[in-house]
């Protein structure tokens, strides 16, 4: 009869760590297991003013969840104080390799003979992740992406996420190793689509899928998708919205002398767009659609403490 009690035990012990274990993030974060889970996401933060300016009314009236942080611009600092007198704000940064306009240059904060292979002849970032991914060294990625971390850090921020501009940290092997290491070293969730688990081998996938979360569903906006109202294909991929971890990016900044200076030549992610932008996340008519179709909005914050959660290490 002993014996019988204490197999019965510890099969309910295994069913309990069982049902634990199997509990996907919807339900580790206490919400119902079929919840549509959406970061709504601001990138390019410390870029310009104008988009300061932007992300920060975004916040205010909760038109967005979440922004992060472009550490080599020149208002990156500007952002940076704020955020520090704002403690609660969920930032991350946005590792930045590449610098895609004309007239508007940067280059690495670490010394440029320390990382001259993400630089082109006049040490500014390349323009395209495709040029970058061609001579970018994994050593001295790292090397930069770690400075612009700990700058921030240094500054007062403290990071709830890594995102990456452009998908610059896609651009080649090496750099994807590096980018996931970054996580590891800092503590922090990392921006990573579960598609992109196709791209490596099966083993080093399921090892990926273990470490990190991924993201199940991202959206962002491109120039094929522009219809006749801004809001169109927002409420497209808000109503087909599946449930799990889904991220909305947005590229906010008010449409002023400022930013049409930085854009110039460049329609796509410009001045315009990124007031329309602003403009619809403000809107009741999207609000609204978040509410209809029952997304429920989280941060970064909260999966960055959940993954280093006792339980959970």
């Amino acid at each position: 009869m002993k014996k019988l009690i204490l197999l019965f035990i510890s099969l309910l012990i295994t069913l309990s760590i069982s049902s634990q274990t199997s509990k996907n993030l919807a339900e580790m974060l206490g919400y119902p297991r079929d919840s549509k889970l959406l970061i709504i996401h601001a990138d390019d933060m410390g870029l310009a003013h104008s988009v300061n300016t932007a992300c920060i009314k975004a916040f205010d009236n909760k038109s967005i969840t979440s922004g992060s942080i472009m550490v080599p611009c020149p208002w990156a600092p500007e952002i940076e104080a704020y955020v520090k007198e704002h403690p609660g704000m969920d930032v991350g940064i946005h590792l930045t390799m590449t610098a895609e306009w004309d007239m508007y240059k940067w280059g690495g904060i670490t010394p440029s003979d320390q990382i001259q292979s993400l630089l082109d002849k006049n040490n500014y970032f390349y323009p395209s992740v495709e040029e970058l991914g061609k001579v970018a060294k994994g050593a001295e990625a790292e090397k930069e992406l770690r400075a612009q971390v700990d700058r921030a850090i240094a500054s007062g921020v403290q990071p709830t996420h890594l995102d990456t501009h452009m998908g610059s940290v896609l651009a080649n092997p090496e750099l994807v190793k590096m980018y996931l290491n970054l996580s590891e070293i800092y503590h922090l969730p990392v921006l990573f689509p579960r598609a992109y688990l196709s791209w490596f081998p099966p083993d080093m996938a399921k090892s990926m899928e273990s470490k990190i979360f991924l993201i199940d569903n991202l959206f962002m906006l491109e120039p094929k998708m522009i219809s006749a109202k801004w809001i169109d294909a927002y409420k497209k991929g808000i109503e087909t919205m599946k449930p799990g971890l889904n991220e909305m990016i947005v590229h906010l900044a008010i449409d002023n002398d400022e930013m049409k200076a930085i854009s110039k030549g460049h329609d796509d992610y410009g001045s315009a767009w990124r007031q329309n932008d602003l403009d619809m996340v403000s809107s009741t008519e999207f609000k609204e659609l978040l509410k209809t179709n029952h997304i429920i909005l989280i941060t970064w914050r909260q999966i960055r403490d959940l993954m280093n959660a006792p339980a959970l290490n």
